[in-house]
Formats: structure tokens, sequence, C-alpha cells
């Protein structure tokens, strides 16, 4: 039997590599004559970089910047020389790391280390720059990144706007750079395919989880109106409505109107750098994972993407997760779930033993494997 481990990171826990190693021990411990392929996934979101760097033997390079509350950071990019492929995760700079979102205002929080660390690898002649679109902190609509890159925003009265999302309200006209990021290319893989604005936008499905009240959501959704309008007249691009512009805070719509970037599913990219469907033919059996399955998993998560794959190439797919909830349609797109979260939650304890979880994890699967041989 063949068995392809490809799960997704489990958030602040184990990267996606960690996960499989632990899955892959288990299923060896009950199926020791399994050939087993270990292949990490992501989906656009944190650990899209690590998932690249390793199957394209890319190496890391670090990088001055600043974080969304801009203090001082340094941050890491990976490099793939073949190419002159940088490949970054807006995360980095622009997630939680180093931000407390309690002591600093979501106004105030900005993508302008992005656009820093976008120059920085235009200036190592790299020929694409790929950008993670995933774990954000931010709701600039890329604002922040469009400063950083040279972009100046002004007000009726030829005045700088305030450095805020908010300060967006007052915006009437933008000023381009005398010189344009010099990359070839610029990709966005986002992990969600919202539009900016809306109902299914950046600000309404994403800005409650940041901490953004009722009015500050109405606030924030006036302001990246106004946005969207003038770049629409002043840059000559209507990227409000692209699927994956309000990735990221909006961030994909920033890439999409200020760098030309290509939008689209950070899973189909990596997907088809790791040549993951060629790999997926030649399992019997593909498994997966990641923190807690839940609808998110079916708004384009890696997971339910991989389940898809492995559905319309007839594989068998099964799932080990810290935990899951009931949903009928989550469940019904895998053979089986083993939850390794004994009582549905997952705590510090549960942190701590991730491991080891997970490789019992494994071995349930493995035995449930070998039951169904000899039943």
């Amino acid at each position: 039997m063949k068995i392809l481990v490809a799960p997704d990171k489990f958030k602040g826990v184990l990267t996606a590599r960690q996960a499989a190693e632990s899955i892959a021990a288990g299923i060896r411990d009950a199926l020791p004559s399994a050939r087993i392929e270990l292949q990490p996934v992501a989906d656009g979101g944190e650990g899209t970089a690590d998932v690249i760097c390793g199957a394209l033997d890319g190496d890391w390079r670090a990088v001055a910047s600043h974080s969304a509350s801009g203090e001082s950071c340094e941050a890491r990019y990976c490099w793939i020389a073949k190419t002159k492929t940088a490949v970054f995760e807006m995360s980095e700079v622009a997630g939680l790391r180093g931000v407390s979102i309690k002591s600093v205002a979501l106004d105030q929080l900005s993508t302008f280390g992005v656009g820093e660390i976008m120059r920085e690898m235009a200036r190592g002649s790299a020929r694409e720059i790929v950008i993670g679109l995933g774990g954000s902190v931010t709701n600039d609509g890329g604002f922040g990144m469009a400063r950083a890159l040279g972009y100046e925003f002004l007000d009726a009265g030829g005045k700088v706007v305030p450095d805020s999302v908010l300060g967006l309200t007052r915006l009437d006209h933008i000023r381009k750079p005398g010189t344009a990021l010099e990359a070839a290319k610029i990709s966005a893989a986002a992990d969600v395919m919202n539009p900016l604005l809306g109902p299914e936008g950046a600000t309404r499905v994403f800005a409650p989880q940041k901490g953004a009240g009722p009015d500050q959501i109405e606030q924030f959704e006036k302001a990246l109106t106004n946005f969207a309008r003038v770049v629409e007249r002043d840059m000559g691009v209507n990227a409000r409505g692209c699927a994956g512009a309000g990735a990221a805070g909006g961030l994909g719509f920033g890439l999409a109107a200020f760098c030309g970037a290509e939008l689209g599913s950070g899973f189909e990219f990596i997907a088809k750098v790791i040549d993951l469907e060629k790999k997926m033919a030649a399992a019997d059996v593909v498994v997966t994972g990641e923190g807690s399955l839940d609808c998110q998993t079916l708004a384009g998560k890696a997971p339910g993407q991989v389940a898809m794959m492995a559905s319309r190439l007839g594989k068998r797919v099964f799932a080990v997760v810290g935990r899951t909830d009931a949903d009928e349609k989550l469940r019904a797109m895998f053979e089986g779930i083993f939850e390794v979260a004994s009582d549905g939650r997952i705590d510090a304890e549960h942190i701590r033993r991730a491991p080891d979880l997970l490789r019992g994890g494994g071995r349930l699967l493995a035995a449930h494997l070998v039951g169904q041989a000899t039943a």
C-alpha cells in the first residue's frame, strides 16, 4: 500500500513538514509495510514559503523591515536561485508576530513592511516575487504597501493623507512614483477568494476577527470603497471584485492595483509547484490534516482542496486533525477523520504533546486500514 501524507501546518504548533513526519511515524507503527511519501501542503497562508522552499531547494535570506505596528523587525524570504524567484509570506511583517492587537488600533496597522521587502527582493534581481496572503492583522487594502513602493496619496488640497486606514476617506488622487518595481512578475497566492468590498469582503468577513467593532467596520468599508474608487480612476485598474482581492485585509487588491499582480488560489499555485496531482495519482491512500478542520476548510483551505483533488482522482482520503466540528458536508469529504484532541478542545497540554498525539492519530488511521483489509 502506498500512502501519501499531505497535511497543512497545525497553526502555531507544528509546521506542515513536522505534522507529516508525526503522522507518518504513527502509520509505520501499525503498518510497517506501507510505502509512505511525505508531501507537506499549504494554501497561501502561513507555511507557504516553507513548502515551496523545501520543494524547490531554496535558501532563506534575512531582511530588515517594519512590523504592522511600525516597529523595526527582521523578516525572511526564500530565494530560489535557479529561477531567480523570491517567495515571501506577508504575515512575516503584517501578521500577529510582534503585534498586540489590543495595544495598537486596527486602523493604524499597516502593510508598509510588505512593500519594503518587495523593494528589497526586486533589488536582488528577482524575476518573480511570490507573496503568500494569509495570517494578516491588517485591513488597509495594501495602502501601506503602496506607500512603501513610492506612491503618494493626496487629499483634495494636495496634502498627503494620514497613514491610517481611515485616512483613505480623505483620499482624492494618487501620484505615481518615478520608477516602478523592477520585478518582472508578481504572483499573489491567496488562501481565501473574497472580494475587497461588500458582505463577503475583507472588512465585513475578517475585520471582526481582528478586533473591529460594528462602527469601525462601517468606517473601514467606507474608507476602502473610496480607496477603490480613486484607484480605478487614477490607476486604471478595477480589481475590487477580483477573487482574492479581499485576502490579507485587502492586500490582494493592492497588489493587483499597484503591482499588476496575478491573484490566484494559493493551493492551486503550490499544488502545481510540488506536482501534487502526479504524486496523488500514484498513491492508494491520501492523508491530510490541520489543527482545526471546520467550516473554513470548505472555503479554499488546503485540507479541503486535498480532499477534492483526491476525490477527483478516485483516491481514498483521510484526515488526522487536532479537532473538527460536526459539519456534514465536511465529514462527507473524507472516508475517515481522526481527531487527536480527546475533548474537542486544543489547550496547552495538547500543544505540548502535539507530535505524540499526531503519531497516535496516524496509528489509529493505520489500524483502520488494516481492519478494512482483513474484513
